[in-house]
């Protein structure tokens, strides 16, 4: 058998089987991207249908619910938890309890709901309303029941107890916002039950908080009381202590602290200094006396009987000076003038002398004055030492009994407070809003519980369907196969079943040239007329819908060229059966046919042949012929009358020839592209039929061969583990694969609104403008 590096050139200048390197874009080992949110919404839309029904189930199965529950109101009183003061008369300073600061205040608010919660106060609640409240009547939907089936009420002591703990059960506590509210509510199927017993509960809360509060203060004031009695004694025996003591050792006091000895001390102290400074000051000034002039002293100059004789002096002496220049000295007036100058002057010194003899006397003075008290505060210091061992003692004495004293009259005080504190019942709880007897109960809510199963349906169904969405391994929908294969999406082909056959009767002639109905899908054709076949439904059915997206697929195919040039050989299949490539292939063959290409098929499925049944042709001889008989091509066009031209113009067939199982050892021989290179030379366009792939290799050794390869994906039945296994064998051969055609796809099913053109309404218009044209 010839390799195939020695086989002929394609039309693309490479050899047949020479292996090229191919990139899609992602390696076919990656693992795919998980969806996204808008993936989920398609899977979402795509089964709305399930959704909704899921939905309705939640919705309903709420209702359900909620409709056999016992009706139950719910009653509410707030109370507003106070700042107490403390401090008031001072019973902070002898509480033993430390008051919650502000910065604790949340967690006293939370420790107020434990207590408004606990065992001990609800239990006070049920026992003070078994006393005042008669035994509830039978209320709710289980007693009702019970008058139906004939069965026994329970006691009305029984019921009462029953009722009260249902009650104290539901109590619930919190705190309305970053306030000092707190909100109790209260169930119950009898809703007089639900207001009394909030009302009751918030009552004897007030209660016990006052109660518990009158307590400690009781217990505080028999306690200050006893200590009072001992702190008596103990200061009686400290005063008498002192007493004794100031009547032993002598001592007097002017004062609590300071004794006779002591402020006589004092006072000899204060006399001594004043005549000190004394003395200084006169010596100083008897000391200046002695060594400056007379003249020049300030008690001198500061007197003023001197300073009026010195003035009178210096006057006489400028009129004796001026009677001295204008007379004789015996003059009379002259005389007299200097008579009197002498008397002043002698009067000047006389008083001068009188002030220094008094400076002096006023400094012995003082001298004097100073030595006695300096004798007198020295004979007292002896005698203030002399008792200060005494002092000391009686100091300390003294301090106790004041110590003593001092905290008698404090609790004295404080005990007088607390009396009148345990006599007042002051509460730091008040109720704000007290509870009412509810109009109506809180639940069930049916159109609540509807919600919130709607809601729950919503859930449950969108995890249902993705889960099932997750589980189903098949391409669905159009943008999977770009999705999932990284490869180019050549055309949409939608479902025959998708155009109804009640469509075709009711407008036989323009729908029946564009409705194409057909009860199977496309990949199963052969069930109906000949007329209907979707095989030639491109032909028989031009306006309908599958015929247009054939042509859709074919100018995907003719723009997907390189250089501006289409693949002339195109290699079609699928990954598995039953995915209708061979419908796929004739539609194609005759849309190609139809822009007035020269189109040969060939029907290479040499095992399962179908072309020559679509086209109806004898396939008594064919490809496998061909190939057996290594029929030499001597240019002849119809090989033989092996290629046959069908109605449709433009496009001829090779069919397959008889079925054979070593289609693989014909099509490998060197035979085969000698074919393929008859074929580029007579014909614009060379499709080849081939079988699936993922069995049989037959598309792969075809594919090498030729331009590019096409594989077929059925909606709903190829799974994306078997086209990615196809696509991963393409691309391990070399082979160029050139895209995806989505076959059989159920435009309804979209979830995209983007396929929502696929409908009808479209080409309903063209049919009736068809039908007016040929009525005319």
């Amino acid at each position: 058998m010839p390799h195939l590096n020695r086989l002929p050139e394609s039309g693309d200048g490479r050899q047949y089987g020479e292996i090229q390197p191919i990139a899609y874009g992602r390696e076919s080992n990656e693992e795919f991207d998980p969806p996204g949110l808008i993936q989920y919404w398609r899977i979402l839309r795509r089964h709305r249908g399930t959704w909704i029904v899921f939905a309705f189930a939640g919705a309903l199965l709420g209702v359900l619910i909620a409709l056999p529950q016992t009706p139950l109101y719910r009653a509410r009183t707030s109370l507003e938890i106070l700042e107490l003061n403390d401090n008031f008369l001072n019973f902070k300073q002898v509480s033993p309890v430390t008051p919650a600061s502000n910065s604790l205040e949340t967690a006293d608010i939370q420790t107020q709901i434990k207590i408004l919660q606990s065992d001990s106060l609800l239990k006070r609640v049920e026992a003070k309303l078994k006393k005042n409240m008669p035994a509830p009547g039978p209320t709710g939907r289980v007693s009702a029941w019970r008058k139906v089936l004939n069965l026994p009420e329970p006691s009305a002591g029984g019921a009462l107890d029953a009722a009260l703990q249902k009650v104290a059960a539901s109590i619930a506590v919190h705190v309305t916002g970053q306030t000092r509210i707190i909100e109790v509510t209260a169930d119950s199927a009898n809703p007089q039950l639900a207001a009394r017993f909030a009302n009751t509960l918030a009552n004897e809360y007030i209660e016990q908080n006052l109660e518990a509060r009158w307590k400690t203060t009781e217990r505080t004031s028999n306690w200050l009381a006893r200590q009072l009695d001992d702190m008596r004694i103990k200061l009686e025996r400290s005063e008498d202590a002192l007493q004794s003591y100031a009547r032993k050792s002598g001592l007097l006091f002017t004062d609590e602290k300071t004794s006779v000895s002591e402020e006589k001390l004092r006072q000899l102290q204060q006399e001594l200094s004043a005549a000190t400074a004394e003395r200084i000051a006169r010596q100083s000034r008897y000391e200046m006396a002695q060594h400056s002039s007379p003249d020049a002293l300030p008690d001198v100059l500061n007197d003023d009987g001197l300073r009026d004789v010195q003035s009178k002096i210096t006057d006489l002496r400028r009129q004796v000076a001026q009677l001295s220049a204008t007379y004789t000295p015996e003059y009379k007036s002259l005389k007299r003038a200097q008579a009197e100058l002498a008397s002043l002057e002698a009067a000047f010194q006389h008083d001068r002398a009188a002030i220094l003899k008094r400076i002096k006397n006023e400094y012995d003075e003082s001298e004097r004055k100073e030595k006695l008290l300096s004798s007198a505060y020295q004979a007292q210091t002896a005698q203030v030492t002399g008792e200060g061992e005494k002092s000391i003692q009686y100091k300390i004495l003294k301090r106790e009994a004041d110590s003593n004293r001092q905290l008698y009259d404090s609790m004295l005080q404080q005990l007088k407070e607390s009396t009148i504190a345990s006599a007042m019942r002051a509460s730091n709880v008040r109720v704000v809003d007290p509870a009412e007897v509810p109009g109506y109960p809180y639940k069930p809510k049916p159109v609540h519980s509807a919600g919130m199963g709607l809601f729950v349906g919503i859930f449950l169904g969108a995890a249902f369907i993705v889960m099932r969405e997750s589980a189903d391994r098949t391409i669905q929908q159009p943008g999977d196969c770009p999705l999932y294969l990284n490869l180019p999406e050549l055309g949409i082909i939608p479902s025959g079943k998708y155009e109804s056959r009640k469509k075709l009767q009711a407008q036989p002639r323009a729908l029946a040239a564009a409705a194409g109905s057909s009860s199977v899908a496309l990949a199963l054709p052969g069930q109906v007329s000949q007329a209907d076949k979707v095989e030639l439904m491109t032909w028989r059915r031009k306006p309908s819908l599958v015929a247009e997206s054939f042509r859709s697929t074919l100018i995907s195919i003719l723009f997907s060229g390189e250089n501006g040039e289409s693949p002339k050989v195109l290699v079609v299949t699928s990954a598995g059966p039953e995915e209708g490539k061979s419908t796929v292939v004739s539609n194609l063959a005759i849309a190609i046919a139809e822009v007035g290409q020269k189109v040969l098929l060939i029907d290479a499925d040499m095992r399962r042949p179908r072309q020559h049944e679509i086209f109806s042709m004898d396939n008594k001889r064919g490809l496998s012929s061909l190939l057996r008989e290594r029929t030499v091509l001597n240019g002849d066009r119809s090989l033989g009358g092996l290629i046959r031209e069908t109605e449709i113009p433009g496009l001829f067939v090779l069919t397959s020839g008889p079925e054979t199982f070593a289609a693989t050892t014909l099509i490998y021989n060197s035979h085969m592209p000698e074919l393929l290179g008859y074929a580029r030379e007579e014909f614009d366009t060379v499709l080849i039929d081939t079988p699936p792939m993922l069995q049989i290799s037959d598309a792969r050794v075809l594919g090498r061969m030729a331009d590019k390869v096409i594989l077929v994906v059925r909606a709903g039945r190829t799974t994306r583990d078997a086209a990615l296994a196809a696509r991963q064998r393409f691309s391990e051969d070399g082979t160029k694969l050139l895209g995806t055609i989505l076959n059989d796809w159920n435009p309804r099913s979209a979830a995209d609104s983007s396929y929502a053109y696929y409908r009808t309404d479209y080409y309903l218009g063209r049919k009736r403008m068809s039908r007016n044209a040929a009525e005319g």
